[in-house]
């Protein structure tokens, strides 16, 4: 028993090490291969308006992350709606109200949200 279960192990350790193997050389590789030239489009402000390669303690407006974490929690609420939504026909009542609990949560979380203005962009 004992035997059977270490070469169970030996075979996913040799997955991995075969997988951290290639990573390295696909990684090694590309960045031998890959051309780096600068030019005036690469050296342009970003969409946000800042200078790519301007001092990184320069401080910015809390909204850019207030936006990104809101923009995260509804994005993964719509992760979890359509499994459920595919799964319905075949699930039981409990499994029914844990995501109508989830959707609730969910919208009283947006509610507060914009209830304080993280939603106005001024």
């Amino acid at each position: 028993m004992l035997v059977q279960v270490q070469t169970e192990y030996f075979y996913i350790l040799v997955f991995i090490f075969v997988a951290l193997i290639l990573a390295l050389v696909l990684y090694s590789r590309s960045y031998r291969i890959a051309i780096r030239t600068d030019d005036a489009e690469k050296l342009s402000a970003y969409e946000c308006g800042f200078e790519p390669y301007d001092d990184a303690r320069t401080t910015f407006d809390v909204r850019f992350y207030l936006v990104a974490i809101l923009f995260i929690i509804f994005d993964l609420e719509a992760a979890y709606l359509f499994p459920w939504a595919v799964s319905l026909s075949q699930m039981n009542l409990e499994g029914f109200w844990a995501m109508i609990d989830f959707v609730l949560e969910l919208t009283i979380g947006f509610w507060y949200a914009w209830r304080v203005g993280a939603l106005e962009w001024e």
